[in-house]
């Protein structure tokens, strides 16, 4: 089944009692049996769920792998990866990454006596060096937060692969149509499903994705046993929003590629953060792994000027001043100030991201009004 057959119909089947054709939200906390232990497959809802079910049935088969495991959150589901793990574990993570999970690393998990790594991983060749007998998770964005860095997960997996280390990749900015991690030689594959997956910026959602079963038990298990799961609702609607991925994400990607090369001839532009153009560290890996080259786009403004990128994200119209990214509208942020407020920035700033750097989630409108929509903001 090609993808974009699966995203309408793997893992959903019209409802056995009803011929519906779109899955029911099966709004219970509980099941009826017949006797203790003589159930219909289902007891309580934390732990089950048949809406959620077809969601990971149909989340497992976009990545390729066997198992998905949602979350109530992408947070929550990185929180249930790291509760793999115990006092004394150490994980290596790229220096680039979304200042949620940074956040967590160093601010929650550090003070159960995990110790966390911050590298430049777009070189592979950085990360042997810190690899040593307690390492036990390399975690990885390609393309990165909100610098858009390409990581070689093929080469990052190889070396991980060498020690017996397992690899993590976050793929919230690419999603299952452009890039599948697993595919590459990852273990595991974490998104937040509130972006480019549910795609209309209406619920807050996370999933995993394995083929490994024993690591899907370990994951099961934390999902049943720390309770951050998704209700029905949530669920349903990210089966809904699965269905026009492939449209939603094409279209946006196309829009993309325009906006950064408008962006890249503006006089008032310092530099464009795009995979997609040649001279982007990485590109040819990009093209590589991925089917297309995303439609996140950041930029800095010649001298870096605050005062002025605090004008232009208060000036657009239809990029909409607001966290969060993946919908069908267009979004503009400001990373030091709302995503990555949690980063030092001293260590913001060793990563380029600078207090004039703008990111784009460049949505699903006609791009002559979107063109038109920044043209008049940056002036």
């Amino acid at each position: 089944m090609k993808f974009n057959t699966k995203v309408i119909h793997a893992g959903v089947d019209p409802d056995p009692s009803t011929g519906a054709i779109m899955t029911p939200i099966f709004q219970t906390s509980t099941y009826v049996q017949n006797a203790p232990g003589d159930h219909k497959g289902y007891e309580y809802a934390r732990t089950q769920n048949p809406t959620r079910d077809a969601l990971q049935k149909n989340l497992a088969a976009l990545e390729n792998g066997n198992f998905g495991i949602c979350f109530s959150s992408g947070l929550a589901a990185t929180d249930g990866i790291i509760k793999m793990f115990s006092q004394g574990d150490e994980v290596i993570a790229m220096n680039d990454l979304y200042g949620g999970t940074y956040r967590a690393f160093t601010k929650v998990y550090a003070r159960f006596g995990m110790q966390f790594h911050f590298a430049d991983l777009t070189n592979p060749d950085n990360l042997e060096p810190l690899i040593n007998a307690n390492t036990k998770l390399i975690w990885i964005e390609t393309p990165t937060n909100p610098m858009l860095s390409i990581i070689d997960i093929v080469a990052i997996c190889a070396i991980a692969k060498k020690h017996g280390v397992l690899v993590c990749v976050d793929n919230t900015f690419a999603s299952p149509y452009l890039q599948n991690p697993l595919d590459l030689g990852a273990d595991i594959v974490v998104h937040s499903a509130t972006k480019y997956l549910g795609g209309h910026s209406d619920v807050i959602h996370g999933c995993v994705i394995v083929k490994d079963k024993a690591l899907a038990d370990q994951l099961y298990f934390i999902q049943n046993a720390t309770g951050a799961v998704p209700g029905p609702q949530d669920c349903f609607l990210i089966l809904r929003g699965i269905k026009t991925l492939h449209l939603r994400v094409q279209r946006s990607c196309e829009n993309a590629a325009v906006i950064a090369q408008f962006l890249r001839n503006h006089p008032k532009v310092e530099k464009v953060y795009w995979p997609g153009f040649t001279d982007h560290p990485n590109h040819e890996i990009a093209k590589k792994q991925m089917r297309m080259f995303g439609a996140m786009v950041s930029f800095t403004l010649k001298g870096d000027d605050f005062t002025e990128a605090t004008r232009i994200l208060s000036a657009t119209h239809l990029f909409s001043l607001a966290e969060s990214l993946g919908g069908v509208e267009s979004l503009i942020g400001h990373p030091a100030s709302m995503t990555h407020a949690s980063i030092p920035k001293e260590e913001r700033l060793k990563n380029g991201l600078v207090d004039s750097l703008i990111r784009l989630s460049v949505g699903v409108e006609d791009v002559d009004d979107l063109l038109a929509d920044l043209q008049t903001a940056i002036g």
